[in-house]
């Protein structure tokens, strides 16, 4: 399956199963990519001259194993339609 950053992908499992969205980021050393607003977490951020702190909501890596390509099933079913 190829990812690439930029496309539009489906969760098949865990706890944001059936939900859609893009990837962000790929780590393919370890075979992980970061989905937008999927698999959220509460991350804790220490005050500094910058930044507030406080809990911040950010997406997390998610296995590549748990998204299905949905460019790809798109072109498929249009090629199959057209025969």
């Amino acid at each position: 399956m190829i990812l690439k950053k930029g496309i539009q992908v489906k969760i098949i499992s865990g706890k944001d199963k059936g939900k859609t969205g893009e990837i962000l980021e790929i780590n393919r050393k370890l075979n992980k990519i970061k989905v937008k607003s999927i698999n959220m977490i509460k991350k804790h951020l220490k005050p500094t001259k910058e930044n507030k702190g406080g809990i911040v909501s950010k997406e997390s890596f998610i296995d590549q194993s748990n998204v299905k390509n949905l460019d790809q099933t798109k072109k498929e079913k249009k090629i199959a339609g057209k025969k």
